[in-house]
């Protein structure tokens, strides 16, 4: 790439993406065109404590491992340069820092420090807020040095010891009749609530699936935080579903989400999860967030949702009740019916 710094072809790079389990995905197609870029590198991710085991597995990172904005200054401090090029997401100091003691050339997006920005290789300029998609915002760190894209679908890896214990879990749980498998992902994160499709439409959206597959099973997914209203709505399906939320790790999620024949749900981790996963999905966006800047790319069976604000002046306290459940019922019909219900593989 001769638009790095002198002719060596960079053998050990560094990605740094201390971020929320979507953000966290969005930045692997950028690591993917590194990788397809230097075929002969070692590349390592460093990521969220909590989230970087979403990293885990991809085909093209040596190296996942964990770092903290509060830890980076103690880092790095002895030795040489252990990495021949540095990619940096976000604006901690602490990780911009850190990279620097660590990597001969860092680029990361323009920092509010001019000082700093001065010892970076390239400081890339950020787009304004949601003229771009994200996945496109995190391509312009190796677009910097000319590095092409390798591809615009988000990666993740379920591994085969993951799909025994998800196969196996789902046969314990319900009976192999049950068809299709359908995720429902009802609450965004607490600083997003207002992306929160209500529950009532969830509920509503159940009962307009049932007579059509009366075998239907729902996995309710989802965290801690939203126990209230997974437990009302697992109270609501009775046998029809499993709740599943605030029980599991994210790769034992992820891992049971690379099972559904349907998975349906607002802005949030899982559904960016669900997007790296190509499986037939349902994703509901809210008007301040629209689909253009956060939806799956180069999803084959990806079912968008838009707020009827989207681009219209939307704001976080617009309703997302304003979709309705008939809108989002005709996506789920859709989807069912370009991407019928497979038999479910026996656990081995």
């Amino acid at each position: 790439m001769s638009s790095l710094a002198g002719t060596e072809i960079p053998r050990r790079i560094l990605y740094i993406n201390v971020s929320r389990i979507g953000d966290t995905l969005l930045v692997t197609p950028a690591v993917r065109a590194v990788a397809a870029a230097y075929p002969e590198a070692e590349i390592t991710l460093l990521g969220h404590p909590k989230r970087a085991e979403i990293l885990r597995h991809l085909p093209f990172a040596a190296q996942v491992n964990t770092i903290s904005k509060y830890r980076a200054p103690w880092l790095g401090r002895f030795g040489s340069n252990r990495y021949d090029l540095a990619f940096i997401c976000g604006y901690d100091t602490a990780l911009v820092k850190y990279a620097l003691r660590v990597a001969r050339q860092v680029i990361a997006f323009r920092q509010p420090d001019t000082a700093l920005n001065s010892r970076l290789f390239h400081a890339v300029d950020h787009p304004a807020f949601q003229t771009e998609h994200a996945v496109h915002i995190q391509l312009r760190l190796p677009g910097a040095v000319g590095i092409r894209p390798a591809g615009l679908n988000l990666a993740y890896c379920v591994t085969d010891f993951e799909t025994t214990w998800a196969r196996a879990e789902l046969s314990r749980s319900f009976s192999e009749t049950a068809s299709p498998l359908i995720g429902l992902q009802v609450a965004s994160f607490p600083t997003k609530a207002y992306r929160d499709w209500p529950l009532d439409n969830f509920i509503a959206l159940t009962e307009r699936i049932r007579p059509v597959w009366p075998q239907a099973h729902f996995l309710i997914l989802g965290g801690g935080e939203e126990n209230e209203r997974t437990r009302a709505l697992a109270e609501h399906l009775g046998a029809a579903a499993t709740r599943y939320a605030g029980r599991l790790t994210l790769r034992q999620t992820a891992a049971l989400m690379n099972e559904l024949d349907l998975y349906v749900g607002v802005d949030t981790g899982p559904t960016h999860i669900m997007g790296a996963l190509h499986r037939p999905m349902v994703a509901l966006y809210h008007g301040y967030s629209p689909s253009r800047v956060l939806a799956p790319l180069d999803h084959p069976c990806a079912y968008i949702v838009d707020h009827p604000l989207a681009d219209l002046g939307a704001t976080p306290e617009t309703p997302m009740a304003d979709i309705t459940v008939e809108r989002v019922w005709r996506a789920v019909s859709q989807a069912l019916a370009e991407h019928p219900p497979a038999a479910r593989p026996r656990p081995r």
